[in-house]
């Protein structure tokens, strides 16, 4: 017997009895569920200033790279998300195929680092390390590979500081913050950060990250959480999945002036696009980034739109630019499948062309 909706009693009977099994053994799993902790890669800590720390990875074998390559990440998450567990991780498909890799870990402000400017970040924290990595390597310069809004500062650091970057790499880094498609640039350009900061001084995660999630509300409030029924009686699937939420949820707070300063420069002023940006009383231009420069994008990236992106050909100065396309999101560029196959291989075989 069938409903006007053609939904049979018997097929809604089968589905509610699966549906509770599929409860009954996500008890037992989550009773099961070890250590998900996050990271697949051994590192030691060689450097530091404050809270903020300087990596290098040990991979199972050694660098053959004779130039480091320096990982700059976003400063709204933890960097873990480029080495999250052992089948997705970007840091160890770089390590397999020889690359000498570090990362910049920002830590946690707190309100002790309330002022902290752009310019500490850029210059005094990833410039710190990049003059760590030279010092040791005995290097002019070193390989440079920025994130999201770790690949913002890496832009700016090189056009300030070009001699010391030999090649940089973008990933879903936004150039332009006034795309029509870039929904973060239209919620926060008529807002008045001033007053927001000068009321709050530091950031809190819990508000960064309620925004991200109300980006695509049904697929991080409601939908993955319905399909997690899916995946109650996988060990793995749903160590897997309690590790990414750990991710998403582990944000520091943002150091208030700092916050201030990105975001009028860059979401409001364009200042990429348009000129403007100050770092300690420099103005970037990216037109004195005149070194090979790789750019990849996610195509169906919702943080920051492949338009945002591709933008850095037009404004660069180098006359070595590539691009790849990744077909994936602003995550999966990090941790799918297809990410591992595709995104170490090419930032090594990239870099390897030019490590003369």
């Amino acid at each position: 017997m069938t409903g006007p909706l053609n939904i049979s009693i018997e097929r809604t009977a089968e589905e509610a009895m699966r549906f509770q099994q599929k409860l009954g053994a996500g008890l037992q799993t989550l009773r099961e569920v070890g250590d998900y902790d996050y990271g697949a890669t051994a590192k030691e800590e060689v450097w530091r200033d404050g809270k903020v720390a300087l990596y290098r990875f040990r991979g199972e074998r050694t660098p053959t790279a004779k130039v480091p390559l320096l990982i700059s990440y976003a400063l709204v998450n933890r960097p873990y998300m480029v080495d999250l567990q052992a089948d997705r991780s970007i840091v160890k498909g770089l390590l397999e195929r020889g690359e000498d890799v570090y990362i910049i870990d920002w830590g946690y402000p707190d309100r002790s680092d309330r002022f902290l400017t752009l310019e500490d970040y850029i210059e005094r924290f990833l410039g710190g390390a990049v003059d760590h990595l030279r010092r040791a390597h005995a290097l002019e310069s070193i390989n440079l590979l920025g994130i999201c809004q770790g690949g913002a500062f890496s832009l700016c650091y090189a056009a300030l500081n070009p001699g010391k970057v030999r090649n940089l790499i973008t990933m879903v880094t936004p150039v332009d913050f006034h795309t029509d498609d870039n929904m973060l640039s239209n919620w926060t350009r008529e807002m008045d950060v001033d007053l927001f900061v000068d009321t709050l001084g530091n950031v809190p995660a819990d508000m960064m990250n309620m925004c991200y999630l109300t980006l695509k509300p049904w697929r991080l409030f409601v939908q993955k959480y319905v399909g997690l029924v899916d995946i109650l009686d996988d060990r793995k699937a749903i160590e897997d999945f309690l590790r990414m939420e750990k991710w998403i949820f582990d944000s520091p707070d943002q150091a208030g002036e700092a916050f201030r300063q990105f975001i009028k420069q860059f979401y409001q002023g364009n200042g990429f696009i348009n000129g403007g940006i100050d770092i300690g009383g420099r103005e970037v231009e990216l037109g004195f980034v005149d070194m090979p420069v790789l750019n990849i994008y996610a195509e169906q990236d919702h943080l920051v739109p492949p338009d945002a992106s591709r933008a850095l050909k037009g404004v660069v100065g180098s006359d070595d630019y590539s691009e790849l396309s990744f077909r994936g999101g602003h995550i999966g560029i990090y941790v799918s499948g297809r990410a591992q196959k595709e995104v170490p291989t090419a930032i090594h075989d990239w870099l390897a062309v030019r490590a003369g």
